[in-house]
């Protein structure tokens, strides 16, 4: 699979995954760079079981799905001082 220039994939859990696996994504959710897309490359799923019992996840089961979203590459300058005040940290804007 290669996603599209200008795009990247997110992986995130379907609402589900929860309910009929007792399973989550730990980090959330995945992201893909356009440039991951090698003949040896493969996605690898990262769960976490929250249940006290073994998990079977069979081929085809349903577990993530996938978005492709357009991004626009950044481009950095470094400054000497900001300009802004300081807007204090967690939860510090309402």
């Amino acid at each position: 699979m290669c996603v599209p220039e200008n795009y990247v994939m997110i992986v995130a859990a379907r609402s589900s995954l929860p309910r009929k696996y007792g399973l989550c994504v730990p980090q959330g959710v995945g992201i893909v760079d356009n440039d991951y897309c090698g003949p040896n490359d493969e996605l690898l799923l990262q769960l976490l079981n929250f249940t006290d019992q073994p998990v079977e996840v069979k081929k085809g089961d349903r577990l993530v799905q996938a978005m492709f979203v357009p991004f626009v590459k950044a481009e950095f300058q470094e400054v000497e001082k900001l300009t802004n005040p300081n807007r204090g940290g967690f939860g510090s804007t309402g």
